[in-house]
């Protein structure tokens, strides 16, 4: 994992749930076929009020230009659907900055790595405008404004850090030898 995370930022409300990420009607692709997998990153955000973000987070060639996410409290909340936080990441996004998170998508971004997530101490949204460049420093919990010089600062990952740098709870698990390698335990 790169400790260090530079692209465009795309700003966020408060209270974004996953019928907002990924609308329910795109969760009928495939997440195991590569061509209809693409779609989950091409529909990502499109369940956002229109006359709300003006900006598509999604371009017409089906990905975004947008690899940071700067959003407010409880984002992800809703339905605990998995093709939410892998729509971000099919999408191109690396990492979601935001005040809180809903749990359910907070686990489901640890446990599979979709993306990092992080927990950001402060936030003034005049900060960022969506567009901006920005750079995250994992090591010193800082995302720069690269645009204004302006920074916020964010939690560390903590013992999360090691499950998304193994690449998720099971690669983690086979890593510390708690399962067989080539096992998926059932939950």
């Amino acid at each position: 994992m790169s400790k260090i995370i530079q692209g465009k930022v795309f700003i966020l409300e408060d209270n974004i749930d996953t019928d907002q990420i990924i609308p329910t009607n795109h969760l009928l692709y495939s997440m195991k076929d590569p061509g209809q997998r693409l779609n989950y990153g091409k529909y990502a955000l499109s369940g956002l009020p229109v006359e709300k973000y003006k900006v598509p987070f999604v371009q017409d060639n089906g990905a975004s230009e947008y690899s940071i996410i700067v959003a407010g409290k409880n984002f992800g909340c809703g339905s605990s659907r998995e093709q939410a936080p892998a729509s971000l990441q099919i999408a191109g996004v690396q990492v979601v900055l935001a005040q809180s998170y809903a749990r359910i998508f907070y686990r489901n971004v640890i446990d599979a790595a979709f993306l990092i997530p992080l927990e950001l101490k402060n936030l003034n949204k005049n900060h960022f405008l969506t567009g901006d460049l920005a750079t995250v420093d994992l090591e010193t919990g800082v995302i720069t404004n690269q645009i204004n010089g302006e920074s916020l600062y964010f939690y560390p990952l903590g013992d999360a850090q090691y499950i998304l740098e193994a690449g998720g709870i099971f690669a983690y698990a086979r890593k510390k030898h708690w399962i067989q390698n080539g096992l998926t335990p059932c939950i």
